[in-house]
């Protein structure tokens, strides 16, 4: 092989050392954001799950609330907690169905 077939020989494979080296930086790359979204993911979840429980303490505040009214109020708050009731026995109805 000449000179100039070795050089370009020697060229060719340091260029492909160099994307071999590339693609393996790469793959680590994606490897480290696909561990940062399955990171993000769970957070989202958890924060979703924080959220859910947030709101169903207000709305059990918002009972309580309901209940300590003064006696002028009490027609009122049994009229809301009857209606309360009402809405969980139809999703009980529904859950049946």
């Amino acid at each position: 092989m000449t000179n100039q077939g070795q050089d370009i020989l020697t060229k060719l494979e340091a260029r492909i050392r160099q994307l071999i080296r590339q693609d393996e930086n790469l793959r680590e790359q994606i490897r480290n954001l696909e561990s940062q979204i399955a990171q993000r993911d769970e957070h989202a979840k958890e924060l979703v799950r924080q959220r859910e429980e947030a709101e169903a303490n207000y709305a059990n505040l918002k009972v309580a609330r309901m209940l300590e009214l003064s006696d002028s109020d009490t027609r009122s708050a049994r009229q809301r907690l009857n209606h309360l009731v009402r809405e969980v026995d139809k999703c009980i109805a529904l859950l049946k169905a």
